[in-house]
């Protein structure tokens, strides 16, 4: 049974939610603009995860900061340089997105396309 998109996992603004949601809200609308077709579940702790032909990224909120992880990022090529956290390993790859801020649209889009392609094998 495949899973569906989830568009709307988070509280809706004025309804509890605060700066945290409302980023994750706004970076998972262009992860599905980047490609509908992402797949987005709920694990480990109730995090979302969203993929295609793998695992792409999680989004997580802490006090300070929300987290995508791509699964993958150290594989991507980065030249807007996104990710800004997780950067010593060989693997993941993060961005770590703090209250105020925000990120290039069209860069993000960009990777997320990007890890669909590495998923795939393209």
């Amino acid at each position: 049974m495949a899973k569906t998109p989830s568009r709307s996992a988070t509280p809706a603004a004025g309804a509890g939610a605060d700066w945290r949601h409302a980023t994750l809200d706004r970076m998972r609308a262009l992860i599905f603009e980047a490609d509908p077709a992402i797949v987005e579940e709920r694990k480990y702790r109730d995090v979302p995860t969203w993929s295609r032909d793998g695992m792409i990224c999680t989004g997580e909120t802490y006090k300070a900061v929300v987290k995508l992880t791509f699964m993958r990022g150290a594989a991507l090529s980065d030249p807007k340089r996104l990710f800004n956290a997780s950067l010593d390993g060989n693997t993941r790859r993060a961005i770590d997105i703090r209250e105020g801020e925000t990120v290039n649209a069209t860069a993000f889009k960009a990777l997320v396309r990007a890890a669909v392609r590495l998923n795939r094998g393209a």
